[in-house]
């Protein structure tokens, strides 16, 4: 039977219940199937791996307990939606921990900056620096309060499949200041470069670049202050293991060690996946939360890719990687807060280092987790279970990891225990696994090892990322990093909303 058209994209006709397979079981992918399988719509969640997650996996050895992903929660109503639309409450499920401050900022002079989320706390760091900055950083949060009620509120939840849709809000978004990066926006209110440093650096919690990446995304100190910055007890991957079991009990199926290797169509329509063990499912619609560029250039067949698709991904921009250590340690240390951030000494020269240059940067900049200090049943009794981010160029950039991760991890230590003041770190070194660039590629299929899929700017953004339905193929669609609105939870979450509901409204449409 010929497929039924929806605007330019085919759409199978309905014969009862449309078999609905999602690939991959990360935040997008979970998200998708609670919100299809709450709509009294029968999903497969289809993973690869021995357990749900993606990048929000979870390590545990020892006694210790390690997220190797996200980890922390903002705009946690997004999770609150989701579970009301199961029926059920999040607070039921999952315990959130608000963290004071939400991060501990120091700088290469040995200055830091606890940042509280606070009126009265805030500002009264902000003086420290630079009393003057105290009124800029009122008007920055009322600036980016407009930003966020626009752009975060009204428009992150359309999904963008026209042109006509963004060029109608383009306006609106360059009078909001999109065209500047965040650092620029952040300049304008901040004289002191402490301070620029601390209103910019959020881009990098999802793969951007300050120096680039449009001043939209200067929202999330507002966010962050508007929701709070929270932990899960129990670690992050708790969320995971709450969406599995909320899914699941909807009546929902997933399959694990099940890799998909190929998305089968037929006249331009999806009809099922091939797995790695060469059978095949039927599908009439397919939800990929897998990288969108590993999507369209491995998983589909290469008759069907769009040169165009094919060219855009192949010559786009892509996050930064990152290099991880994680560090099981039989003592904790004070100084450090749950999330405390060590600044570069030329922080544009190393963001730039990272994403456009060839080798290392020569300067550090790292995040650490030390989660055992909001909840210690995370580690044994006096210890730590300590997460080492180190932001670093991807897999295009030429950097030999078989090598170069020895070496990194000797830097990291060498800074930690010398300039950080972390003295006695290595001999306190319980257990320690690492994760490079190397196995973002291969363990997360995720393209040229890129932490956060594709780099969040202007041109990457809204109409101009990969849309949440294919254009060229019939009942495919897509959810996570790697599609509109972007990386993060928060991203992530209303990827998932958005893409739900297009599947939900090419349904109804077309079973009339």
């Amino acid at each position: 039977m010929k497929p039924l058209s929806l605007g330019k994209m085919p759409v199978a006709r309905a014969s009862g219940k449309q078999k609905i397979l999602v690939i991959g079981s990360g935040f997008g992918g979970l998200a998708t199937a609670i919100r299809l399988q709450a709509a009294c719509h029968p999903v497969t969640l289809l993973e690869a791996r021995e357990r749900p997650g993606g990048r929000a996996s979870q390590l545990r050895t020892q006694g210790f307990t390690f997220d190797m992903g996200p980890t922390l929660i903002t705009a946690p109503h997004l999770l609150e939606d989701l579970w009301q639309v199961a029926g059920r409450n999040l607070r039921d499920d999952v315990s959130m921990i608000p963290l004071c401050p939400f991060y501990r900022i120091i700088f290469h002079d040995g200055r830091s900056f606890d940042y509280w989320g606070t009126a009265e706390a805030d500002e009264a760091e902000i003086a420290r620096f630079e009393p003057r900055d105290v009124a800029g950083y009122r008007a920055f949060l009322a600036a980016t309060q407009g930003i966020y009620e626009r752009a975060f509120v009204d428009l992150a939840k359309q999904p963008f499949l026209h042109g006509s849709d963004f060029l109608r809000v383009l306006p609106e978004l360059f009078h909001l200041g999109a065209q500047q990066s965040v650092y620029s926006f952040v300049s304008r209110y901040f004289r002191d470069p402490h301070l620029r440093m601390v209103f910019s650096f959020h881009p990098l919690f999802i793969g951007g670049n300050p120096f680039r990446a449009s001043a939209i995304y200067s929202i999330v100190p507002y966010l962050e202050r508007l929701g709070g910055v929270h932990f899960a007890q129990g670690g992050m991957y708790t969320l995971i293991e709450a969406m599995e079991r909320l899914f699941q009990a909807l009546g929902g199926e997933i399959r694990y060690a099940t890799p998909v290797e190929r998305i089968e169509l037929a006249q331009r329509q999806v009809s099922g996946v091939r797995l790695a063990d060469g059978t095949s499912l039927p599908a009439q619609i397919i939800i990929a939360n897998s990288d969108i560029a590993t999507t369209y250039l491995k998983l589909l067949p290469e008759e069907e890719q769009s040169r165009i698709h094919s060219w855009r991904l192949t010559h786009a921009r892509y996050s930064m990687s990152c290099f991880l250590l994680y560090l099981g340690l039989k003592r904790n240390f004070p100084q450090l807060r749950h999330h405390t951030i060590f600044m570069p000494h030329h922080y544009r020269q190393h963001v730039q280092r990272i994403f456009d240059g060839h080798g290392m940067p020569q300067d550090m900049a790292l995040y650490l987790q030390a989660p055992a200090h909001t909840d210690p049943q995370l580690a044994p009794a006096g210890g730590e279970s300590l997460y080492v981010l180190a932001p670093v160029p991807n897999l295009a950039h030429g950097i030999d990891w078989q090598h170069e991760a020895a070496a990194l991890r000797k830097r990291i230590l060498h800074y930690l225990e010398q300039e950080a003041g972390l003295k006695g770190l290595s001999e306190s070194i319980v257990t320690e696994q690492s994760f490079t660039p190397l196995d973002f590629a291969s363990q997360l299929r995720s393209h040229l090892g890129a932490a956060f899929s594709l780099e969040p700017t202007l041109f990457q953004s809204a109409y101009l990322r990969p849309h949440n339905r294919a254009k060229e193929i019939g009942g495919l669609y897509f959810v996570g990093a790697g599609t509109h609105p972007g990386a993060g939870i928060p991203g992530v979450l209303l990827s998932a909303e958005i893409t739900s509901q297009l599947v939900l409204r090419d349904l109804a449409m077309a079973s009339r």
